[in-house]
């Protein structure tokens, strides 16, 4: 079955507090968005990959991959005013309609290779397949009134990427006009009636927003290469 899939990288810099958007910052010597894209070309070469920029990044993106030599193929699609629009483009931009398609935020560049292979693996027998991780610490619900309602964590989970599907229905989902909930893909997809499926995700697969992301994936790639 043919295999897709969307690295997804709309955002700016405001909360990292730089002039160029996180994507864009160097880690390990080069930039964030580069070895996103090579997690999923390691783990299979057959995955078809498609970044989705903002389109006024283009002319920035092509001299970055000069500067560095990347020679990861990728096709570039346009993004959206917002994430659903931007996803919404790329899965658009796939001309088939069998397969699966992973859909991954490019500022997450430690997926692991495991979590990528089984995403695929799970969404073709299930229809999606999402990457969660168990919470450590203790959780409170805050009320309208003001006070705090203990939860138990056991029956909660930290929602990742990838987030892969069947590409017939996922682009199906997407059809749909874009609402206030659609926090992510697997909403999108849930709003059909259809059941998430869950799988193990990785803990090390941070989404770089901060500086202080941006310290620890510093940290994470010294760790790797040691």
């Amino acid at each position: 079955m043919k295999k897709y899939a969307l690295i997804v990288a709309g955002g700016s810099g405001t909360r990292m507090g730089s002039p160029i958007a996180k994507q864009y910052l160097p880690i390990g010597g080069k930039p964030v968005l580069m070895h996103t894209l090579e997690k999923f070309q390691d783990a299979d070469p057959e995955i078809e990959l498609t970044l989705v920029l903002p389109e006024a990044d283009f002319p920035f993106w092509k001299k970055l991959c000069e500067e560095h030599a990347f020679s990861v193929p990728h096709h570039l699609v346009p993004g959206g005013r917002s994430r659903f629009q931007s996803v919404k483009n790329g899965l658009e931009s796939l001309k088939l309609n069998q397969g699966t398609v992973a859909i991954h935020d490019g500022v997450r560049p430690f997926v692991s290779r495991e979590v990528i292979l089984q995403s695929f693996r799970e969404a073709e027998a299930k229809g999606s397949a999402i990457a969660v991780i168990p919470l450590k610490d203790s959780i409170r619900k805050l009320t309208d009134d003001g006070r705090s309602i203990f939860q138990e964590r056991q029956y909660f989970r930290l929602v990742q990427t990838p987030q892969t599907f069947d590409l017939s229905k996922i682009k199906q989902a997407f059809k749909v006009q874009e609402l206030g909930h659609f926090t992510d893909d697997a909403t999108v997809f849930e709003h059909q009636g259809w059941q998430v499926h869950l799988i193990a995700g990785n803990p090390e697969n941070i989404k770089i927003t901060t500086p202080e992301d941006m310290e620890f994936a510093d940290f994470l790639i010294g760790k790797k290469r040691g």
